[in-house]
């Protein structure tokens, strides 16, 4: 999830589990949805892995600030550093519970992303995922702010923080019935395809939970395809004047009319897979094997002076806009110097 939703998510759970007026002792109200909002938003620090390099960062994203296991400890930090911010007023068991809570949302609100926790960091580095949600997903957003919204009508009730905390279980449950069902849609022409080793996957898309990528590998190719699940009829767009998310949103199609696509990872063209695959196996390359997932071969660009490969993850590709986080394996084209690494620019800021 986007961090401005990770910290409202923490502000609504703190809301809803704080303890009723005649109750509270200790911690005002106040204090504890603001610790919530910022313990929720603490997991996304690690953003500042950016500061060494971009690979670095996507490797290690998501990591420890997001392990189950260092939870306790994360969470004890917040709670003295809120305590010293509050010069003393309350003591730091006061705000450990609060900040518990909310670094625990933030990681279930990244657990049903696509890009994967580390979840028992530092033990293990093995990333964990239930694909249900795009990482900027408006509904799920406004399910959250109604219910801090009505919160602040009524500042001495939490039920409107519960339900709203019911709608987001509500809408999850919806989210995994889609998953479930673009899933069978992959299976169902893996099938018909006779692909017997061929695995599965599928991926949550931008503007619609109704928007589905299904990704089928089969040892070294992909068969890929762009699904709605909300429309049953076969949708084109007329004119030059029509916006980009029309057309991103007009690429996804009902299943009967998909397009599947079939994709080799390292490019069709049989002179050039030995060249592709050595400059994949360099060593330089390492960090992007790691990251990528789906990897795919983006293109080869060749003159007088120079080679280069590029590389791209399937995952962060999206229709109508270059592939994100796209890297390349460059030499001299005299073929006698090393290779090198090089890294392309995307459409956000953020590649």
């Amino acid at each position: 999830m986007d961090p401005f939703t990770h910290a409202l998510s923490g502000a609504l759970l703190a809301r809803a589990t704080a303890p009723l007026p005649r109750l509270q002792a200790g911690l005002s109200l106040r204090a504890r949805i603001a610790a919530g909002f910022a313990a929720a938003a603490f997991p996304d620090l690690d953003f500042s892995l950016r500061l060494i390099d971009t690979l670095t960062y996507l490797n290690w994203h998501q990591g420890p600030t997001h392990s189950l296991l260092l939870l306790p400890v994360w969470a004890w930090l917040l709670a003295y550093l809120f305590s010293r911010f509050t010069r003393g007023k309350y003591h730091w068991k006061m705000f450990y519970l609060p900040a518990c809570l909310g670094i625990a949302i933030h990681i279930a609100g990244d657990l049903i992303t696509a890009y994967g926790l580390m979840l028992f960091a530092p033990i293990s580095t093995q990333r964990f995922y239930l694909p249900f949600a795009f990482v900027i997903d408006p509904w799920f957003s406004a399910i959250i702010i109604a219910g801090l919204f009505a919160s602040l009508i009524f500042p001495r009730k939490r039920a409107a923080a519960i339900f709203s905390l019911v709608g987001l279980v509500g809408y999850v449950v919806c989210l995994w019935m889609l998953h479930d069902r673009a899933m069978n849609i992959g299976q169902g022409y893996a099938n018909t395809q006779m692909l017997t080793r061929a695995e599965v996957y599928v991926l949550p898309q931008p503007l619609s939970p109704f928007h589905w990528k299904v990704i089928i590998k089969n040892d070294e190719a992909y068969q890929v395809a762009l699904v709605t699940l909300w429309r049953s009829q076969y949708k084109s767009l007329q004119g030059t004047d029509i916006g980009l998310l029309k057309k991103m949103a007009a690429a996804y199609q009902p299943f009967n009319r998909v397009n599947w696509q079939h994709l080799a990872q390292f490019g069709d063209e049989p002179n050039e897979s030995d060249l592709v695959r050595e400059a994949w196996n360099q060593p330089v390359f390492a960090n992007f094997r790691q990251f990528s997932v789906f990897p795919l071969l983006d293109r080869i660009d060749n003159d007088e002076k120079e080679i280069c490969i590029w590389f791209f993850d399937l995952r962060f590709q999206f229709p109508g806009l270059p592939p994100s986080f796209r890297y390349g394996m460059c030499r001299k084209s005299n073929h006698l110097s090393d290779w090198y690494m090089q890294r392309q620019q995307g459409t956000f800021w953020l590649d």
